[in-house]
């Protein structure tokens, strides 16, 4: 049986988690997520507990039990903490700024990058090259992040780029020159 699977979700108060058919549906103080998930699998509220059962022990069933376990988990604390991650704009006029729902941004090209933020994620720029993207879903934070990540991503030599505040560029040497 899935290790993560059989673990029971604890609804924090406030949290109101609603199961109808293959939907979960949970409102908290951030806001309100819904999820779909595989009609093999089995979610039930009991005791302020939320459960996820499965049908069979099939390779496939189990993968799914830890699965839809874990993006309810997910949703859970999206909706009572909220999820954020980090980027770091480097290099010399590489810069950043939220004008309305775009991020602005200057990475070198001859015009500036307009990226449209998704609904339910918000942007916050921090001495114009600190990038936070908040927002309750976790997938499409990440997402969102990876996106704006492939807009100009990190070069080895000098390490110029849009990059994650935790990620670690492995440098490159360069060339030396002509030896004689």
């Amino acid at each position: 049986m899935s290790r993560i699977g059989r673990k029971p979700i604890p609804v924090p108060s406030g949290i109101d988690v609603k199961v109808e058919k293959n939907s979960v549906f949970i409102k908290g103080p951030k806001g309100e997520l819904k999820q779909n998930f595989h009609p093999k699998i089995g979610v039930k509220v009991d005791k302020g507990d939320i459960l996820v059962t499965r049908s069979s022990d099939d390779k496939f069933d189990r993968a799914l039990h830890g699965l839809t376990r874990s993006i309810i988990a997910n949703m859970v604390t999206g909706v009572t903490k909220g999820y954020e991650k980090s980027l770091e704009i480097n290099g010399v006029g590489y810069r950043a700024q939220v004008q309305g729902r775009q991020l602005v941004m200057t990475l070198g090209f001859s015009h500036p990058v307009n990226f449209e933020l998704p609904n339910g994620i918000e942007a916050v720029v921090d001495k114009q090259t600190n990038i936070t993207i908040k927002g309750i879903d976790k997938y499409l934070v990440g997402q969102t992040a990876a996106n704006i990540r492939s807009l100009k991503k990190p070069e080895p030599y000098k390490g110029k780029g849009i990059k994650y505040a935790d990620e670690h560029i492995r440098r490159k040497e360069g060339k030396t020159g002509k030896g004689k």
